[in-house]
């Protein structure tokens, strides 16, 4: 047996170890973590909606579907399924885990997998509304992006931004309203869209570099007509508003912004998700050190409420009470601070509207509200 000096020393030396050990699986799973979250959040293929509810039955106008939390949602919803679509009205009965819903068009088979999109309409312009239409190319920093171009009569052009993991459908739904305006709308990919250029690293970065995709769609803007712009954006969407408002030199052009739940604090965005992940709130820094060392972001940029982008234009700001996905308060916190940051917003809360569904609980409401506002901003038409 050796002495108490050696065994003390090799209890020590086994405790430094253990510990040691502890730190490093620790980090280790710390790091891990922040990893997959910042890969659910970073790379395209982690944004792409699957088919997550199914197609029970179907009758003349109707569609039942097995209820889920989405399938209960109020107001008109796209009904989507691999090669092909619908739109869906109000739920009109629910019972034993069935929930019907009013049916326009053709609902696929009996137990198809299926999903209820906000955007809607699936398809274009011209094929949702009879609108004519241009498939056109916005020349990027990293190659050509295709966009649809409604012609209209204005010199103020609506450049559209769709959210992150969605398409330039999302703009379907307010085209009608834009076009009875005169104004002409350009609804835009960017980068690691479908038929889009990717980005060098195959990774979304949350509007710090999707903004100059923006930036070149409102030069095409200039280049073809528009003597000004206004700025409409979804979700992420309204991230890359923002900073195309702050980093851009064409942010000038900008005559109005419409934001319809923005994303306007990615940390408050993040904790919402982590909680509705049953996810520690204080893991969310780790997420973003992560996704800092992955594609250099800083999140405190993308607050717009404590840095407020140099541009800041009338902006109509929408958000559904009901957000599940970006956090309804970081909204509420921006229109309170309007006066504080000298920025004209008109704050509209749908209280039933899950995200981006404040046109899907009340179309005539949204439309009558987005038209009186760009009515009353000077030199729109």
């Amino acid at each position: 047996m050796g002495s108490p000096d050696v065994r003390r020393r090799r209890r020590l030396r086994i405790a430094l170890i253990t510990f040691a050990a502890l730190f490093l699986l620790l980090i280790g799973c710390l790091l891990g973590f922040g990893w997959y979250y910042s890969g659910q959040l970073l790379e395209p293929e982690n944004a792409r909606p699957g088919y997550r509810d199914i197609v029970t039955s179907s009758a003349s106008g109707t569609v039942s579907l097995v209820e889920s939390r989405v399938t209960t949602l109020p107001g008109t919803w796209g009904l989507v399924w691999p090669g092909g679509g619908a739109k869906v009205g109000p739920v009109t009965h629910r019972s034993e885990g069935t929930v019907v819903r009013e049916l326009q068009g053709d609902a696929p088979p009996d137990g198809t997998q299926v999903r209820l999109e906000t955007s809607v309409w699936s398809t274009d312009p011209g094929t949702a509304h009879d609108l004519p239409y241009t498939d056109v190319r916005i020349p990027t920093e990293l190659g050509d992006a295709p966009a649809w171009l409604v012609p209209a009569s204005s010199s103020t052009w609506v450049v559209a931004v769709h959210g992150r993991g969605g398409t330039r459908a999302e703009a379907l739904r307010v085209m009608p309203a834009l076009h009875s305006l005169g104004l002409p709308v350009l609804a835009v990919t960017y980068r690691n869209d479908q038929g889009a250029p990717p980005s060098p690293d195959g990774l979304y970065h949350l509007g710090d570099t999707e903004w100059r995709d923006v930036e070149a769609a409102v030069r095409y803007a200039r280049e073809h007509g528009a003597r000004n712009v206004v700025l409409y954006g979804w979700s992420m969407g309204g991230a890359v508003v923002g900073q195309f408002l702050g980093r851009s030199a064409d942010a000038g052009d900008v005559v109005a912004v419409v934001l319809d739940a923005p994303v306007v604090s990615w940390t408050k965005t993040l904790e919402l998700q982590s909680r509705n992940r049953g996810v520690p709130e204080q893991l969310v820094p780790v997420a973003e050190l992560v996704s800092d060392w992955r594609v250099d972001l800083d999140f405190d940029r993308f607050d717009l409420a404590a840095e407020p982008p140099a541009r800041r234009p009338p902006t109509l700001l929408f958000h559904g009470g009901a957000d599940g996905t970006v956090p309804v308060q970081a909204s509420r916190d921006l229109a309170a601070a309007a006066d504080r940051l000298d920025w004209p917003i008109r704050y509209v809360e749908v209280p039933e509207a899950e995200h981006t569904a404040a046109w899907n609980v009340d179309r005539e409401a949204y439309e009558a509200t987005l038209v009186d506002f760009l009515d009353s901003v000077g030199g729109i038409r």
